[in-house]
């Protein structure tokens, strides 16, 4: 049974703004305990409050049920323990086979088909998009997973008329992609022992059958500072634990990885993770068409990362000489440079001597300070390790590729890092973050939004619902003309050394009109604080300009371009572009971090603008991960963060299912009752719409009355009957058939006011 964790503040959780008469209704509707995980729909809930949402997940949660519907979303909780049952093959078919996959026990199971339906059904827009959100270690890597499974399981049931063994190795391959992925994208961090360090859009394209033809993959700022730096408690990347405990003796000695030796850049390699399994991500490499010598030689260098990781500095006796290597790391030098296949004098004049460009023709050798060789040091082993994971992308994308002729139609499953807060965040958790403010505009522009202004533009009686929206946040961090992000690009641009106090002073001075913004004044070093819709963050600006800068000092892109190593030469190709390289760089406009991740998501919010988009709100129970454990407060702060409630008050008092008249007309041309003879039928364009006004009013009445009555049958667990549903279906024959010329039919509201758009059922 799941603790019940500060049960003695039950009473003091009822919120501040609730009136007196709520607040009778909100205990009278909890008094019932035992019957409160029933309600598998909150918007059957009544009254609708943070309270009795959160009391009825924590009693769901309390009998292992983790799914509940939330009007346009799922929320998903996280049980913190495997439960095989949930997701096993058998299940799969359940939901996909049902008649109604909505009649069943919630789950994102009822997501993947209603999106699957949705392609089915051709109406507009038929491409869909799975949006997977939720704080860092609430469950949507699994989430993802597990509908990536559903879909290849669903594709794989149906024999193709080009035979099933296609659609076999697709799906193969579109599930191997996942391993291969988390083992060079995931990390274990303070709030998850499996935390995506990236973002990902995967594509599910599907043909004309409906069948799982292809996928690609695009992914988003993959946080390689964390190649050469991990924070206390955290670790490195997979791949690093699987090489250094899954290797055999023979490749121990190949990848110079002896055993229990120690690497700066493997922290916490003592403990034991399910994540650091080799041969799962060994096997998905294969699959995927890397055969093992491709996978010899990127462990090779994988390993050579690592003993990069041990050379350390020294400051030289004389400043005009270059650094000294610290006697104990000399052979990690040799080590990285036999694995790499760069000669270890070019290495070291790579890491230790700056090339200055003087005019067109004068060359300039500086030695570095020991600061400059450590940082120079870093930055080889990101830009390699950046390199590689840009081009086991790309290698996956060809696996699972097809023309674009093949497929028809798609299914988008976002999967990006969750919000977070650490005790020290910088630019990358800033991306991290605004992503997360982005997707949340979405959701609040599409739905909270969006079908508020469009119940009252159809002249609907509505109350308005107050939610919270995140526009200035957002203002804040990318708006123009000022905005952290172009005050960021603005301090890169200038030809000096960036001041943290000078440009803390900037921000503050340029964004003070912004709410959204503060900062700690306590701390000594340099911040700000952005009021994020997921609560408060701290960034420290030591550091970040030169983040989002992110230079790469052309010696070491010159020095892995005369690599030897096979892979090193497909990552660094030198062409005739960049054979004068410190020549071109010196030159060229600066491209930020910020710049291009602000770009590659305004490509994806453009796709999943185009598509019709499902929501799962993926949420912690608990911040310390730990099983079958509910924390009232920490679960109620991340519902009001995401909206949850505001969206269930909405889906409850609004109209769940909207389709535009023609859609309609199309979908049901079949109960049309016959206008004659096919030349009586040829009306020409003017009289269209007035052929469909008497189709309509000539059908059956019963029919018509069947088909409303479907229509609205969730609005009866509110009060609606049959005998409502006919008495409006004659308010529309009476009063409001003159709607139909207009191009829309109306449905009758909770007040009998029509509403122009159809809302229908599909069978």
């Amino acid at each position: 049974m799941p603790k019940q964790e500060n049960g003695q503040k039950e009473d003091s959780i009822i919120q501040n703004d609730l009136s007196e008469s709520l607040e009778e209704d909100v205990r009278a509707f909890l008094s019932d305990e035992e019957k409160l995980h029933l309600f598998d729909d909150l918007t059957k809930v009544n009254p609708v409050t943070t309270t009795t949402v959160l009391k009825c997940l924590q009693a769901r949660y309390t009998v292992n049920l983790f799914y509940t519907n939330a009007g346009c979303s799922l929320v998903a909780l996280n049980p913190f323990q495997p439960v095989s049952c949930l997701y096993s093959p058998e299940l799969m078919r359940e939901y996909h086979v049902a008649l109604r996959p909505q009649d069943l026990k919630p789950h994102i199971f009822t997501v993947a088909e209603q999106a699957y339906r949705k392609v089915q059904s051709q109406i507009d827009p038929v491409n869909q998009s799975i949006i997977v959100s939720g704080e860092s270690g609430a469950g949507k890597t699994w989430t993802s997973r597990c509908l990536m499974k559903f879909y290849a399981s669903v594709a794989a049931s149906v024999i193709s008329p080009k035979g099933n063994e296609t659609v076999e190795r697709i799906e193969k391959r579109v599930l191997d992609s996942n391993p291969v992925m988390e083992a060079f994208g995931n990390a274990c961090t303070l709030r998850n022992n499996n935390s995506s360090r990236f973002g990902k859009y995967i594509q599910l394209q599907l043909d004309r059958f409906h069948h799982l033809s292809s996928a690609s993959i695009q992914t988003f700022l993959l946080e390689k500072t964390r190649v050469a730096y991990q924070a206390p408690n955290e670790r490195n990347f997979h791949i690093f634990y699987q090489i250094t405990k899954g290797a055999t003796a023979e490749e121990r000695l190949e990848w110079n990885l002896p055993e229990g030796a120690d690497y700066r850049w493997l922290p916490n390699s003592e403990r034991n993770l399910d994540e650091d399994c080799f041969e799962v991500t060994r096997d998905a490499m294969f699959h995927l068409g890397i055969d093992r010598s491709t996978q010899n030689n990127i462990f090779k260098v994988l390993s050579g990362l690592l003993h990069l990781g041990n050379v350390q500095f020294s400051n030289p006796v004389d400043e005009s000489q270059p650094c000294e290597l610290e006697d104990k790391t000399k052979d990690f030098v040799k080590t990285t440079g036999d694995l790499l296949k760069i000669p270890v004098e070019e290495l070291l004049e790579s890491l230790r001597i700056r090339t200055i460009m003087a005019g067109k023709q004068q060359v300039f050798k500086k030695p570095c300070s020991r600061a400059e060789c450590e940082t120079r040091r870093d930055c080889l082993a990101k830009v390699i390790y950046a390199k590689l994971f840009e081009w086991l992308v790309l290698v996956i994308n060809e696996s699972i590729y097809a023309d674009p002729s093949v497929w028809t139609s798609f299914i988008g499953l976002l999967d990006v890092y969750g919000f977070e807060a650490f005790p020290e965040n910088n630019l990358e958790q800033l991306c991290i973050n605004y992503a997360n403010e982005k997707l949340q505009q979405h959701f609040v522009a599409h739905y909270l939004k969006a079908q508020q202004e469009e119940y009252a533009a159809e002249g609907l009686q509505w109350s308005f619902i107050n939610y919270q929206d995140n526009q200035n946040c957002l203002d804040l961090i990318e708006g123009n003309p000022l905005s952290i992000f172009s005050l960021l690009n603005e301090e890169c641009r200038l030809n000096r050394s960036s001041n943290t106090d000078l440009f803390q002073t900037r921000i503050e001075k340029a964004l003070s009109n912004n709410q959204c913004l503060s900062r700690n004044k306590f701390s000594k070093k340099p911040n700000f604080i952005i009021s994020h819709y997921a609560g408060k963050v701290c960034y420290q600006l030591a550091a970040m300009v030169e983040k989002n800068k992110d230079p790469i000092p052309p010696e070491l892109i010159h020095v892995l371009q005369n690599s030897k190593d096979p892979l090193l030469q497909k990552l660094f190709p030198v062409t005739e572009r960049n054979q004068n390289n410190i020549k071109t760089q010196n030159r060229a406009a600066v491209v930020t971090v910020v710049s291009k991740f602000k770009g590659s998501l305004e490509h994806l919010m453009q796709i999943l603008n185009s598509t019709t988009p499902h929501y799962i709100r993926c949420i912690k129970p608990n911040t310390d991960c730990k099983a079958m454990t509910f924390k009232r407060e920490e679960v109620l702060s991340q519902l009001q963060a995401c909206g949850i409630v505001e969206a269930i008050t909405i889906s409850a008092a609004g109209f769940p299912i909207r389709i535009p008249f023609q859609s309609f007309t199309e979908r049901y041309e079949i109960l049309r009752k016959s206008c004659g003879s096919s030349k009586n039928r040829a009306c020409d364009k003017s009289n269209y719409h007035s052929a469909k006004k008497k189709a309509y009013l000539d059908s059956t009445a019963s029919t018509f009355c069947k088909l409303l009555y479907a229509i609205l049958f969730s609005k009866q667990e509110r009060g609606w009957t049959l005998k409502n549903t006919i008495q409006s279906t004659r308010n529309i024959y009476s009063r409001k058939a003159n709607s139909i010329q207009d191009g829309k039919i109306q449905r009758p509201s909770s007040s009998g006011i029509g509403h122009a758009e159809t809302h229908a059922a599909l069978p």
